[in-house]
């Protein structure tokens, strides 16, 4: 049953501490395989092009900044010591056809304090070179299967700043809804347009009974 507005932080919070707990007897890490992409543990190799992906002006454009080459390598650093952990966070998402990195795609725990948390976040950052083509969509429709079917999460949320439309897109065609609780971000400065951000919802409940649920949890039983 999806959170209520009166038991949402008590009951997800409750969730998220059984989900860390469980996830954290796992032997091995999840890895995800789609039509298209995988979606793995980080390697160093991915370092150079992830930091250029945070370097791209046009990619960071919803963000408050580009983000330098040590803020990147700390991303990889914070997201591959979780999957070891925990089985599962920001994934590295490869091509499958060529191996090629191509951005992230995941599930993890925000580490900054948001008026909803606890909570658990879909979140994905693609290359300028492989928008367009779907992987978003392919790869969050994954990551939910593996949250709601194998992880057993009963909510995933995501969020944006409201002027970022193509990433709103793809929350809705993943079947998150938008919950009208926007927010400001303490990541943007004070006055930024960017600054006031809209939260997604989706509960394990209307994923069973959406489109997106179907087919087997990817990634392994």
């Amino acid at each position: 049953m999806p959170c209520t507005e009166s038991s949402r932080q008590e009951a997800c919070g409750a969730s998220a501490t059984r989900l860390i707990q469980h996830n954290r007897r796992m032997s091995r890490a999840i890895e995800i395989t789609t039509e298209r992409l995988i979606l793995r543990q980080w390697r160093d190799s991915d370092r150079e092009p992830y930091a250029a992906l945070n370097a791209d002006p046009a990619v960071m454009r919803f963000f408050a900044g580009t983000v330098s080459r040590e803020g990147s390598d700390r991303d990889i650093d914070a997201w591959r010591s979780a999957i070891d952990d925990r089985g599962w966070s920001n994934w590295a998402a490869e091509l499958r056809e060529s191996g090629t990195f191509i951005g992230f795609i995941g599930l993890s725990i925000p580490r900054r304090a948001l008026p909803f948390m606890p909570c658990v976040e879909l979140g994905y950052r693609l290359a300028r070179a492989h928008w367009g083509k779907g992987y978003a969509t392919e790869s969050s429709k994954a990551a939910l299967r593996v949250g709601f079917g194998r992880l057993g999460l009963e909510e995933i949320v995501s969020f944006t700043t409201r002027l970022n439309l193509p990433s709103r897109a793809v929350m809705e065609r993943v079947g998150m809804t938008n919950a009208n609780e926007d927010f400001d971000h303490p990541a943007y400065p004070e006055g930024s347009a960017l600054r006031r951000c809209c939260l997604y919802r989706l509960s394990a409940e209307r994923w069973a009974q959406s489109a997106t649920a179907t087919g087997p949890a990817p990634g392994g039983p």
